[in-house]
Formats: C-alpha cells, sequence, structure tokens
C-alpha cells in the first residue's frame, strides 16, 4: 500500500481510481493510512464477507489476528462494475509493481 502510495499521481495520471480493501477494522486502517500518509480510500471488509465471495481468502493463514486475510492482488475493474484484469500473487510477502499494475491495465484500454 505504501508503494501504491509513493506512485499515486502516476497512477491517476493513467486513468486509475486506486481502492484498497483489507479484512482489518476501520481503526486499524485509518491508523495506518495516518502512519503511513495514506491519501487513498482504505476499506474495511471485517469479517471477510466481500473477500470470501471474491474466493481470495489465504486459508493457509486463518490463525488469530490474521484469520480472513486475502491473498495479497488487485483487480482492475471498469466504470461498469466488470472485472477486465487480475494481478495476484501467491505468498502474502510478495506484492506486483505499479508497473505491473500499469502494464495490465493498458492492455484492457
Amino acid at each position: 500500500m505504501v508503494q501504491l502510495q509513493k506512485d499515486l499521481e502516476k497512477i491517476k495520471k493513467s486513468g486509475l481510481q486506486l481502492i484498497a480493501i483489507s479484512f482489518d477494522s476501520l481503526d486499524v486502517l485509518t491508523k495506518y493510512a495516518e502512519e503511513n500518509g495514506i491519501k487513498y480510500p482504505l476499506l474495511s471488509d471485517e469479517g471477510s464477507k466481500t473477500i470470501n465471495a471474491y474466493g481470495i481468502r489465504n486459508k493457509e493463514m486463518d490463525g488469530g489476528r490474521i484469520a480472513g486475510i486475502p491473498y495479497p492482488g488487485t483487480y482492475i475493474v471498469d466504470k461498469k462494475g466488470i472485472v477486465r484484469a487480475k494481478l495476484f500473487v501467491e505468498r502474502y510477502q510478495e506484492r506486483h509493481t505499479t508497473e505491473d499494475l500499469l502494464k495490465a491495465a493498458e492492455a484492457v484500454k
């Protein structure tokens, strides 16, 4: 999330709007955004209802505080709400780059 914030202007110039969703509570996300200067919306999916609906819950990580954590990834959704591209990684320690995001967005234009 922090790297995406650093590249937020580049992302916006490409015509994309960035929104993140997390299983964390609104309080946790608010504190995280304040501490890290995140200026794009961070949505709370406590209980992981949306995460489960998209089938991206990492069930290997279903213990304690991290129960409900999704695989890290990005959906590119058009203005009609249709998913046009997906960028996901297998391990929660990995993230795709801003360049990966911009290439995927360009490919579906």
